[in-house]
């Protein structure tokens, strides 16, 4: 009976240092998506910051492209008369 009892025993606190080491490996891998997705974020922010950059350049050139255009034509405009 004690043979028994004493393997009961064992069996469950097997049992119960197997749940905790479960618990331990869950959390970790939390921890690690929640990590992987912090990266992803910040990297799509980089990604938009350049985007925004870009286009803001391209407008200030398109700007500065339609004032160069203007200065031609008033130029032009007055040589002909």
């Amino acid at each position: 009976m004690k043979k028994v009892l004493l393997l009961v025993a064992t069996i469950a606190t097997l049992g119960l240092v197997s749940c905790n080491n479960a618990q331990v490996n869950a959390e970790k891998a939390r921890q690690d998506s929640l990590a992987q997705v912090a990266k992803l974020d910040s990297i799509a922010k980089a990604q938009a910051d350049s985007i925004q950059i870009a286009i803001e350049a391209a407008e200030a050139a398109a700007a500065a492209a339609a004032d160069t255009l203007g200065q031609v034509v008033e130029e032009a405009a007055a040589l002909t008369n």
